[in-house]
């Protein structure tokens, strides 16, 4: 299982380089960014592939509805000219709090929205035209953006719909809030069932972990309940945090000790996880230790 970090810094752009530039001294495979109301996350994609080659660098994830798929494909494209390896740009829909609340997009259709979208895009990608018409999604034209590496196309897919969309036309899914029970008996079936009917390659398996090396786990959690607690309202979050039993997203942080967390780590690559993506939370000699670890377990997990 490849192993991958996070990269989150609100003091701006510099400071995600230098965390990339860390992921990369400690041999991490890869390298994500996501997208939230601050920083462009496939910019500090290229900023990134400039600074720290020789590092698998994406996106976790870019929400579909504020970005036309012939818009999103130049910025990908942009960024893979850049890099010596290749880019993963996640995508999904997100949600409707947060596209409709913020954005003033109708959230209509979810999946049809999303599978009209990536029949553009993916496409797009490759450097072929495109001619959508559908009921969410019309894009066409082609992009004059050669570059001699195509991009991974990844679907943020958690119901049974999505995974099935993720299966049948990408290259896999990036998951959040996902703890390795819901891998195990519903991520890697059903997107790997899909996959196989559509005549496609086992799908990526991307899944991403808040983690802590820590005396304190209690404190972890709370901090993090704090912060992003409220992502446990979300209908998608919510579905799947009710598989593992679990009250909020707080209790999917893996906390504890080296041996604690290192057997939860295992945990994910049991379930058929192909990726970890660790996001690494506490004070920072608690990151240090976490990074520490996780780059002592990469080529064991």
């Amino acid at each position: 299982m490849k192993t991958g970090m996070y990269l989150v810094g609100s003091a701006g752009p510099a400071e995600i380089v230098e965390q990339a530039r860390a992921a990369s001294r400690a041999g991490l495979d890869s390298a994500y960014v996501g997208q939230v109301l601050s920083w462009d996350a496939l910019t500090l994609v290229a900023l990134c592939a400039s600074a720290v080659p020789g590092i698998e660098l994406g996106t976790a994830v870019v929400p579909t509805y504020p970005r036309h798929p012939i818009a999103l494909a130049g910025q990908v494209l942009t960024a893979q000219a850049v890099a010596d390896t290749q880019i993963t740009v996640g995508v999904g829909p997100s949600h409707q709090a947060l596209m409709e609340g913020v954005f003033g997009y109708r959230y209509d259709r979810p999946a049809r929205h999303i599978r009209e979208y990536l029949t553009a895009l993916i496409p797009l990608l490759r450097g072929e035209a495109v001619k959508v018409r559908g009921e969410t999604v019309t894009a066409i034209g082609h992009l004059d953006a050669p570059v001699s590496i195509t991009p991974s196309v990844l679907l943020a897919a958690l119901g049974p719909v999505m995974l099935r969309v993720a299966g049948e036309l990408t290259d896999g899914t990036v998951t959040t809030w996902t703890g390795p029970r819901t891998v195990a008996d519903h991520i890697v079936p059903r997107i790997s069932a899909a996959a196989s009917t559509a005549g496609r390659p086992a799908p990526r398996v991307v899944c991403g972990v808040i983690m802590s090396v820590t005396g304190d786990p209690d404190r972890v959690r709370a901090d993090l309940d704090a912060q992003l607690g409220f992502a446990g309202d979300f209908p998608a979050y919510r579905a799947v945090l009710d598989r593992e039993g679990l009250r909020g997203v707080a209790e999917t942080v893996i906390a504890g000790d080296e041996a604690t967390v290192e057997r939860e780590l295992r945990r994910y690559a049991d379930a058929g996880a192909t990726e970890l993506v660790v996001g690494l939370a506490g004070e920072p000699a608690e990151q240090a230790r976490g990074l520490a670890l996780v780059s002592a377990l990469r080529t064991a997990l």
